[in-house]
């Protein structure tokens, strides 16, 4: 057998492997999830009868239509404002790069290292002087702060390999540094920006620390935050709480499989300017 021939078959056994590794928990969940309401199944078992209610079951126990609005109302809160400001701000330290950008550029990699459980306590702590607990506010704003040190270095990272020969002509042009941003490398920019939305969506969709502590009411949280009130409610009931964690993750597997093409097109373009 030829080495690429070999090579390529190591290669597809080991993604192969990788999949069903990574799709069966969600088998396992979704079979789970079919069996009668309050028992215990046991192993990787398709039931006789398939309970296909148990997820309109979980949809109204948990009030998912008041989740769902909720984790909305947080998404539109912290996607578009992070995006924003990530490009702003790479476009500025990648691409014109300021006096001082390298210091600036410095303290968002320091960013990176501040984990989410390193700085609950002192965040719950301000939210409570900024009267924010319980509010949705208490999940938008500290998620925008740690998100934009990644977003940040993500945007940079592609107006750092952007051309400036095009920058160059629009100045002959008579751009100025808006019109050059705006016309000139936000357009060029989509595969970017709409592979770092979905990444800050997921983020903020699957937010569940932030959402348990800092919001009492499950009402207020992100879906996946509210998903501990339902499982506290319906923890006995392992069916119904498998059918409400599918219920959970199907918009964030629905996005993804959406903007799929986009994402992987701004890997791709990553590693051929990198």
């Amino acid at each position: 057998m030829k080495a690429p021939l070999r090579d390529r078959l190591v290669g597809r056994s080991l993604l192969i492997a990788l999949l069903l590794v990574t799709v069966a928990p969600f088998i396992s969940l979704f079979v789970t999830a079919l069996h009668p309401p309050g028992t215990y199944p046991s192993g990787l078992s398709w039931p006789e009868t398939p309970h296909w209610e148990n997820f309109a079951l979980a949809f109204q126990s948990a009030d998912m239509l008041r989740l769902l609005w909720s984790s909305v109302l947080i998404e539109l809160g912290v996607v578009p404002v992070a995006v924003l400001i990530a490009t702003l701000a790479g476009f500025a330290l990648g691409h014109l790069r300021p006096p001082g950008g390298g210091f600036i550029f410095v303290a968002f990699i320091l960013g990176l290292t501040l984990p989410f459980e390193g700085i609950i306590v002192p965040l719950y702590y301000q939210m409570r002087d900024l009267g924010l607990l319980n509010t949705r506010w208490a999940l938008i704003l500290p998620l925008i702060a740690l998100y934009l040190p990644f977003a940040v270095m993500w945007m940079r990272a592609h107006f750092v390999n952007m051309p400036h020969d095009l920058s160059e002509a629009a100045r002959v042009d008579g751009a100025t540094t808006w019109q050059l941003f705006w016309r000139v490398h936000v357009p060029l920019s989509v595969p970017a920006l709409s592979s770092l939305a979905i990444l800050l969506f997921l983020w903020t969709w699957n937010q569940f620390l932030l959402a348990v502590v800092l919001v009492d009411d499950p009402a207020k949280r992100t879906m996946a935050g509210a998903l501990g009130a339902f499982q506290g409610q319906w923890g006995t009931d392992v069916p119904l709480l498998c059918a409400g964690s599918l219920l959970i993750l199907t918009p964030t597997l629905i996005v993804f499989l959406i903007f799929q093409r986009h994402f992987v097109q701004a890997l791709l373009q990553g590693s051929l300017k990198g």
